[in-house]
């Protein structure tokens, strides 16, 4: 069997979309998977979208997520230049594409943009511009006095335009079009670049990739590439075509959504590896549903057959509870210095941040989470006294401020305000009252946070406030249970 070989073949257009991104993934998981070699090639053939810094958002990307290629711009494995532009000036697109017109396989087209807006029909309420093949009939003679005279040319395939194109994809199966729908696409442009359909065709082949990996927008495209093979008499790839992604709406996944790219995502606060795990799940799931992955255990599970051929649904509240399980499971003080500037953000005051980081890392789905569990240590937030009365604690304003009342003496007394200093003295005033627990913890809770949600107990916050700010938090509780 022969050493599988897939690409990424990105454009530098800026951040790295989810779909690039999971593009990315199965071609490195088809490849790892049986051992084979990953390949980077940048595709900048289309220079009026190329972005300033986007070759270096790809290569930064790929190392954080672990998709290391092992051959690319960087790392030559014979099979370069891995830049469009710099093979595009060793001439090997116009090569292969003069290599085709020989054969009769393609043409030059002089046609101005005038002759070309006339072509222009409306189908189905669509306005499509089909070429009717008006240079193909140039003689060799009239081919060579425009070449000779300077005059600008693209080459274009020569498609038949009868009989059908099968082509095969291991997810959705032969496809067939009407060779009357393929039109004669454009190879080399007037500026002497290869369009995208070129380029890619003629670079998987000299690289000697094996399996094609795409979003399924290029389906329609794949019987073109598939004549182009025919007509180089080479052999054609392993299509493998991912459904499309979509947001929660079932639209196509836009940069309006605020979560479109890798970057997005890594800046609201969500780990790089859960980010790929989530990924890795648009489109392909394990035959257990078992959904946490690391990427090693991606490469040992991943079979690409299992892809699903339906949209997959971009789904936030997912990702922000698979990142959530990572934060569980990590190691704490990685914990700590990805969360300690978001807490430093949040807490002004000299309070122990590694005690609250412990406090929140099981309570917080991403980073930002922080903000919200934390804000009460700085400043009690203003609170209604309703908040004492919880059905289940069974405690109202009433036996909140008898509680509170009775323990505050013994809290002033109280020396050493570590968390299981202060559980033991609270416990055994729950023990010598015969009261339950959450009878006695939900009004200090209350009382020294203003909140009805915080990411420890009780003695856990009076631990991190310390006793002076416990003492005057609990008082101020008192005071205003005795107002209400």
């Amino acid at each position: 069997m022969e050493k599988i070989r897939t690409r990424y073949a990105p454009s530098p257009t800026g951040r790295m979309h989810v779909g690039n991104l999971r593009t990315a993934l199965y071609a490195y998981l088809i490849a790892k998977h049986e051992g084979g070699d990953f390949i980077l090639r940048i595709e900048d053939t289309d220079q009026e979208r190329y972005v300033e810094g986007a070759v270096d958002i790809i290569y930064r990307t790929l190392e954080n997520t672990g998709l290391l290629h092992d051959e690319g711009p960087d790392k030559d494995g014979g099979a370069g230049p891995y830049v469009q532009s710099d093979r595009q000036k060793q001439g090997i697109y116009l090569q292969y594409a003069k290599q085709l017109v020989e054969k009769g396989e393609a043409y030059y087209c002089f046609c101005d943009k005038e002759r070309l807006a006339s072509l222009t029909q409306t189908v189905a309420g669509k306005e499509i511009n089909v070429y009717d093949k008006h240079c193909l009939h140039l003689s060799k003679e009239e081919v060579e006095a425009n070449l000779a005279a300077g005059k600008p040319y693209v080459i274009r395939q020569n498609n038949p335009t009868e009989g059908q194109t099968t082509f095969h994809d291991d997810i959705y199966g032969d496809i067939t079009v009407d060779n009357a729908e393929l039109d004669d696409m454009i190879l080399i442009k007037s500026d002497g670049y290869p369009t995208y359909n070129f380029a890619n065709v003629v670079d998987d082949h000299l690289m000697g990739i094996t399996h094609v990996v795409r979003g399924n927008e290029y389906l329609s495209s794949s019987p073109k590439y598939n004549r182009l093979y025919d007509a180089f008499g080479w052999e054609v790839p392993e299509y493998v075509h991912c459904p499309l992604i979509t947001d929660e709406s079932h639209q196509k996944l836009s940069k309006r959504c605020g979560h479109s790219s890798y970057e997005d995502l890594i800046e609201q606060g969500f780990l790089s590896e859960a980010i790929v795990n989530f990924v890795a799940l648009l489109g392909w799931s394990p035959e257990d549903n078992e959904e946490i992955f690391s990427l090693d255990e991606l490469i040992r599970r991943f079979d690409y057959h299992h892809l699903s051929k339906s949209p997959a649904v971009f789904d936030y509240t997912k990702l922000k509870w698979m990142n959530g399980e990572y934060l569980k499971a990590m190691d704490f003080d990685r914990f700590y210095g990805m969360a300690e500037p978001y807490l430093k953000e949040a807490v002004k005051k000299d309070y122990d941040l590694k005690k609250i980081a412990a406090m929140v890392k099981t309570r917080i789905e991403i980073f930002p989470d922080i903000r919200e569990h934390v804000d009460f240590f700085d400043t009690l937030p203003d609170y209604d006294v309703s908040m004492y009365t919880h059905k289940k604690m069974k405690t109202n304003a009433e036996t909140s401020l008898a509680v509170l009342k009775d323990l505050l003496p013994r809290l002033e007394a109280q020396e050493a305000y570590a968390n299981d200093a202060l559980y033991v003295t609270l416990s055994a005033y729950v023990e010598e009252k015969g009261y339950k627990n959450g009878y006695v913890m939900w009004p200090v809770r209350t009382a020294v946070s203003g909140k009805q949600m915080t990411p420890g107990g009780a003695t856990e916050l009076m631990e991190v406030l310390g006793k002076e700010e416990s003492l005057a938090r609990i008082r101020k509780g008192i005071e205003m249970l005795e107002k209400a």
